[in-house]
């Protein structure tokens, strides 16, 4: 268990994004965060670039990568 340092990001939702040997960490304004596995790195570069970032992580990200909350 370990927390990464994560960049600040314009959402309605998300709070900040952070990318670490294959784990995209994802931490909400409610404060909870979720450490999802075996992304790519290049999943990581598309949701920064993103213009909803709730949505890419729905759509490219929640049901095709094993997480976990912690946080």
């Amino acid at each position: 268990m370990f927390s990464m340092e994560r960049i600040k990001v314009k959402s309605s939702n998300i709070a900040s994004i952070g990318y670490l040997l294959g784990i995209l960490e994802v931490e909400f304004k409610d404060k909870s965060i979720y450490q999802y596995r075996n992304v790519p790195e290049s999943i990581f570069i598309r949701m920064l670039n993103a213009y909803s970032k709730g949505r890419f992580l729905k759509q490219y990200v929640e049901n095709r990568f094993r997480y976990k909350k912690i946080r």
